[in-house]
């Protein structure tokens, strides 16, 4: 039998949350912003839609990454009456177009689907709300459809109860868009994407500790941002089902040209502290944001406990981590992650659903969840709820020799990895 090639290379597509906020941020910009390797998935197809009808240029997003040019509007320049927005699955586009529609004249009504539906906004609106932006939602209180007028807003310094980068990009996309004075705290530092594009647009974003706390200001903002020219790292969470892949028996894997970003590498020294070995090989930076690769070999996997001060950096590969947490000596906890029960499915209880469906012990936390490690054959029929991470998580499981592990709505992955089951078949052939 033919050995396979090590390692095994692959490249994942652009980063979900980079690829969200360069389009935004273009659209703001003025003149013409070029941009490589974006994520050609369901969210940011929306969320680039979106954009379009509130008269920004932006073009289809072409499915191999190729260079697209945003003609933008300038900050105030997005058109908005009586409009429509439909966001689809995008928690990160409806979220972040609050921040702008609360700074711009009239009134435009966001939507989206009936997972997007479901999830809680008041998080976002309630502090919008403290800068002078008004939402009154149309069906169900603190949940999509709602319509947002917006105007002119005031400086605002808010502690904000949970640390959240959507929230937090809300409200600086809101101070930016208005002109005005903001500053923020989380109790945790959280993903800091948009105050590194921000700051490397022009904008005077800086952030400290302080008090306990991790502080986020904006002072004096710019009248203008720069257009940017700038290629879209590999998305990091995306990279990490290969990873872990890897660790469980598929192979040596390398992850070529995948973000760095310290704010989102949270899931590595989680993977380290339960016996990983990650070679980290940096490859220079894009508008800020570090980017390189990543390369793991297979290994036993040990249990560990993930507490709150881990959980924002590493909030989208927590599903991840329970599935490999499957697969490795002892039992696994992860507290502090109630985040992820406002995800598009509450995934602590469909994590702990799925994993007992295929053979899993597994206890549920009303902010976490444990599992216990198996070296037993895993089979069963996984419901994804419709959720991404999920079928991805659990695909990863399937495609492990001796596990016969199937989702039951594998095409969802389209929202961050269009291409994700073709790229897994191509890693694991000989």
């Amino acid at each position: 039998m033919a050995r396979r090639r090590r390692p095994v290379i692959v490249r994942v597509p652009g980063d979900k949350s980079i690829t969200q906020r360069a389009l935004l941020l273009a659209a703001l910009a003025e003149g013409e912003s070029r941009l490589r390797g974006l994520l050609a998935g369901a969210d940011p197809r929306s969320t680039a839609g979106a954009l379009r009808a509130m008269g920004a240029g932006v073009p289809d997003l072409p499915a191999d990454g190729g260079e697209i040019r945003i003609q933008g509007r300038g900050l105030r320049g997005l058109g908005r009456p009586g409009m429509l927005l439909d966001l689809g699955n995008s928690g990160t586009g409806a979220r972040l177009l609050m921040g702008v529609l609360a700074a711009l004249p009239g009134d435009a009504v966001l939507t989206g689907d009936a997972s997007l539906r479901s999830r809680p906004m008041r998080r976002v609106t309630d502090p919008l709300a403290a800068m002078g932006g008004a939402f009154e939602f149309l069906e169900e209180d603190g949940r999509l459809p709602v319509r947002v007028r917006g105007g002119a807003l005031r400086p605002v310094q808010i502690d904000l109860p949970v640390a959240s980068a959507q929230v937090k990009s809300a409200l600086l996309l809101a101070g930016l868009v208005g002109g005005v004075f903001v500053l923020l705290r989380e109790p945790h530092r959280s993903r800091d994407h948009s105050e590194r594009m921000l700051t490397a647009l022009g904008a005077p974003v800086t952030s400290h500790a302080v008090e306990g706390l991790w502080a986020v200001e904006l002072r004096d903002p710019p009248d203008r941002l720069r257009p940017l020219d700038m290629t879209i790292p590999g998305d990091l969470s995306s990279a990490a089902f290969f990873l872990v892949w890897g660790l469980l028996g598929g192979g040596e894997v390398t992850v070529a040209g995948v973000g760095l970003n310290p704010g989102r590498t949270g899931v590595l020294p989680i993977l380290e502290r339960m016996g990983a070995g990650i070679a980290v090989e940096p490859a220079g930076d894009h508008e800020g944001e570090p980017v390189g690769s990543l390369t793991v070999r297979p290994t036993a996997l040990r249990c560990t406990e993930v507490g709150a001060a881990e959980v924002p950096a590493a909030i989208d590969e927590l599903p991840l981590v329970a599935v490999a947490a499957a697969r490795a000596e002892g039992v696994t906890r992860i507290r502090g992650a109630g985040e992820l029960r406002h995800k598009e499915t509450d995934r602590l209880r469909a994590l702990v659903e799925n994993l007992r469906a295929v053979g899993v012990q597994a206890g549920e936390f009303e902010d976490g969840l444990e599992v216990e490690g198996t070296d037993r054959p895993l089979e069963g029929r996984v419901r994804c709820y419709g959720d991404h991470r999920i079928a991805m998580a659990f695909g990863i499981l399937g495609a492990l020799p001796g596990n016969d592990v199937s989702v039951d709505d594998p095409a969802c992955v389209d929202v961050s990895f269009p291409d994700f089951w073709q790229r897994l078949d191509e890693a694991g052939r000989p």
